[in-house]
């Protein structure tokens, strides 16, 4: 005869199992459903990345043809537009490797010629300054205005400017700097104070003053990655700027700055307009 307590017992081990199998059942089933669920999503993930790559591959396509048209394009669009142009660029503190092969290539097939490029070592030496006609010393920073606007005119309306400047004014200069048709100007990123600052600005001033007393026309310029960007310090002096001289569309922009296009072009925030209206050009 069964004891109660065995009884009892036998039932609470029996619905024991019964539970303990169930739980385990719901596990086994539960770990089928997320295997399911995660093999659905690697799936999905794999075929969205797959159409991806094939949407990247087909844009770099596209985008490749749209170089190759373009770089067959620029010749014909800009060929012999500044035919006998004898152009200087000119660099107030620095002026990279990679800003003066720009402009090369912005004006090959033009007619133009790069005749000069110069850089202007800042600040500017105050020996410079006071050999300027009447400077005193030690020169006030309206002497390095007059030397800055003798430097800007000489480019533009003739006269012997490197000669005796190089080294006190220009940290390097090659080809002919005067009688120039068009003047390309970079502006290095600075970081001066006190009297160094005021006298560069009187320079920068001045000299900004002497290219617009000639007929030559003036482009300020800089590369996509210039920083920070020098496009206010051109807008704030009156002068016409490309802020992607490095780029297709920079070398089309400077093209036609140099033909009289006024205005800021490129691809940062400051520019007006990628590209001039060429109406008429």
């Amino acid at each position: 005869m069964f004891d109660f307590r065995y009884h009892a017992l036998s039932l609470v081990a029996v619905f024991l199992a019964l539970m303990i199998g169930l739980l385990l059942g719901v596990a086994i089933g539960d770990q089928g459903l997320v295997s399911s669920a995660e093999r659905n999503v690697r799936d999905s993930l794999r075929k969205d990345v797959r159409q991806a790559n094939a949407r990247s591959a087909d844009l770099r396509r596209e985008l490749s043809r749209r170089d190759r048209v373009d770089d067959a394009l620029y010749p014909l669009l800009v060929e012999d537009r500044l035919a006998g142009q004898r152009i200087g660029l000119i660099g107030l503190g620095d002026l990279p490797d990679s800003t003066i092969g720009a402009v090369r290539d912005a004006l090959d097939n033009t007619g133009a010629r790069l005749s000069g490029v110069a850089v202007v070592g800042e600040p500017v030496a105050s020996g410079a300054a006071r050999s300027v006609k009447g400077a005193s010393d030690p020169p006030t920073n309206g002497d390095y205005g007059r030397l800055g606007r003798q430097v800007g005119a000489g480019l533009v309306v003739g006269g012997k400017v490197t000669k005796g400047l190089s080294g006190s004014v220009l940290s390097s200069s090659s080809g002919k700097l005067t009688g120039l048709t068009g003047v390309i100007v970079f502006h290095a990123p600075r970081d001066l104070s006190g009297d160094d600052a005021a006298t560069t600005d009187a320079f920068e001033a001045g000299f900004v003053d002497g290219l617009k007393s000639g007929e030559a026309e003036q482009s300020g310029i800089e590369e996509t990655d210039t920083e920070p960007s020098q496009i206010q310090w051109f807008k704030d002096r009156g002068l016409p700027s490309v802020d992607n001289v490095d780029t297709l569309a920079g070398h089309a922009a400077l093209v036609f700055v140099l033909l009289g296009a006024s205005g800021s072009y490129g691809e940062k925030d400051s520019a007006q307009a990628l590209l001039p209206n060429t109406t008429g050009a």
